[in-house]
């Protein structure tokens, strides 16, 4: 009792203190209040029915009666098309819904009826890069950050380890080829990049793209193979029929680019795109492209093979192929579509990689308008896929290889612009809706006189190439190591639900194939 009446004292001398007890009762300091403001989008018809409780009941029914009608696909799926958003975080998928058009708008893979969770990290890391998940995804098995296609036992940078095979970890391409099938890669990065090499390279190092980057490692150049020269000439990479994307320079020596009319970075005198032209046998047509416009010729009934590298690194962002003119690039679904034309020639079926790579990009500049617009871009290609193929022998698989330090945060109205204010804060001045943990937008948003933050009132937001605010300085924006979306849609979709590692991927998608040497669906 006397416990109790201590207990009684305290809180009422708490609340005497605090002001009557109804105000303490509603005060919530962790949840402010917000002024009511009309958003917006509140005098649009979707916002006068979503005032009604009607229309969330039959938003609700909707949603149960098509997860009750789904059907387990138990088809063999003679189609694999891997589609994957590098840096694709969760956040970034719902910022380029507002993006794309609301809210309420769902992106394409959106409306796929499986969804599953992958974890991200790499053996030796909590928070993985582009290299080690490549590996994950695409061969099945995990290692070590900064190294493709090679088992953990490989440490990053070590010349000699690499060059044991049986650490070669081989990607579900080759299983795909190995079964009679024909493979492709399509990505918006250099083909050499991180992600596109997981489909083909062996190496303890992501950045040996060429032979000069070998040699900078202290490697011998002549034994340890770049990954340009494994494009062209290793034991997948060769075998591919369609390959697209950027990395011209990767491939040449003294040969000047068509386009810069530069020097290309290797040193070893060779042009690989010529050495890839030269391997052609007879009857077979290979055709290489540099352009959009040669692109949109290759006739796909008369071409066996297809090279297209469209720039000297990455594609150019989508935003500064139309802000500047840029036409002579193609879109990512523009890629795709020729890609799935040439490869859909196969009896036997393909398995297609496909990267939005920019999104990655864009992010680690703090550049949140290319990444979510390269986002929004990749859903594109994807409803396009989607469109060409039947989910009854399809399977198509969207995921990302890691997330990003960028934060969906504040309280915006509803409608409101992405790129703007979500509130104020302690400050008085106003936030902005996206930012980073980490990043250069720190300098840009700290006031370096002042020592505060900069009023974002002032500054001109306008630019695609605008640096969202970081709260740290780094000169590039860091991976996030939460775990990120797996959506499917075709045989064995099904499959892809729960939360798994990441590695476990490319098995369930020859499971559903019937390739490789893991449990098969046909047997």
């Amino acid at each position: 009792m006397q416990l109790l009446a201590v207990v009684t004292v305290c809180l009422v001398v708490s609340c005497a203190a605090a002001g009557p007890v109804d105000d303490v009762l509603q005060y919530d300091p962790y949840h402010p209040s917000i002024p009511e403001v009309e958003s917006p989008k509140a005098r649009s018809t979707l916002a006068q029915q979503e005032q009604t409780i009607e229309y969330w009941r039959d938003n609700a029914k909707r949603a149960v009666e098509k997860i009750l009608n789904l059907k387990e696909n138990k088809n063999i799926a003679k189609n694999i098309i891997l589609f994957l958003g590098d840096g694709m975080s969760i956040s970034t998928v719902a910022m380029a819904r507002v993006y794309a058009g609301g809210e309420e708008k769902r992106l394409a893979f959106e409306e796929f009826p499986h969804i599953g969770m992958s974890k991200t990290y790499c053996v030796n890391y909590q928070v993985p890069d582009s290299a080690c998940t490549a590996t994950a995804y695409l061969t099945g098995v995990k290692g070590n950050y900064e190294t493709i296609g090679v088992n953990a036992k490989v440490p990053s940078y070590d010349c000699e380890a690499e060059l044991d095979e049986s650490t070669h970890t081989h990607s579900i391409a080759k299983w795909a080829m190995d079964a009679g099938k024909d493979a492709g890669l399509v990505t918006t990065t250099r083909v050499t990049h991180a992600s596109p090499a997981g489909v083909y390279a062996h190496t303890a190092n992501r950045d040996r793209e060429n032979d000069n980057e070998v040699s900078k490692d202290g490697c011998d150049p002549l034994v340890v193979k770049d990954v340009a020269q494994q494009l062209v000439h290793g034991e997948t990479g060769k075998r591919l029929k369609v390959v697209m994307g950027g990395g011209r320079r990767e491939f040449l020596s003294s040969t000047l680019d068509p386009e810069t009319g530069k020097k290309g970075k290797r040193k070893d005198k060779r042009d690989l795109i010529q050495e890839w032209l030269d391997q052609e046998v007879q009857g077979e047509n290979r055709t290489y492209v540099w352009n959009k416009d040669d692109l949109l010729q290759v006739d796909p009934q008369r071409t066996n093979r297809l090279l297209g590298l469209f720039e000297p690194t990455h594609c150019a962002y989508n935003l500064d192929r139309v802000h500047k003119d840029l036409d002579q690039e193609p879109t990512l679904a523009e890629m795709v579509d020729k890609a799935t034309d040439i490869l859909s020639k196969s009896e036997n079926g393909f398995f297609l990689f496909v990267e939005g790579g920019r999104i990655d990009h864009g992010h680690h500049d703090n550049f949140a308008k290319y990444a979510l617009d390269e986002a929004v871009q990749f859903s594109e290609a994807i409803a396009l896929a989607r469109s060409k193929f039947s989910e009854k022998d399809t399977l198509i698989v969207v995921t990302s290889d890691h997330s990003h330090s960028v934060s969906f945060s504040g309280y915006a109205g509803r409608g409101g612009d992405i790129f703007g204010s979500g509130g104020k804060g302690s400050d008085n001045l106003p936030y902005m809706t996206i930012s980073y943990a980490n990043g250069l937008g720190f300098y840009d948003h700290i006031d370096p006189v002042e020592k505060k933050r900069t009023d974002i009132n002032k500054m001109d937001m306008t630019a695609d190439d605008f640096r969202f605010p970081a709260t740290l300085p780094v000169e590039s924006e860091t991976h996030g190591g939460e775990d990120v979306g797996v959506y499917a849609s075709g045989p064995w979709s099904h499959l892809f639900t729960g939360t798994y590692e990441q590695n476990t991927i490319p098995h369930l998608m020859a499971y559903a194939a019937c390739i490789g040497d893991g449990l098969k669906a046909c047997t």
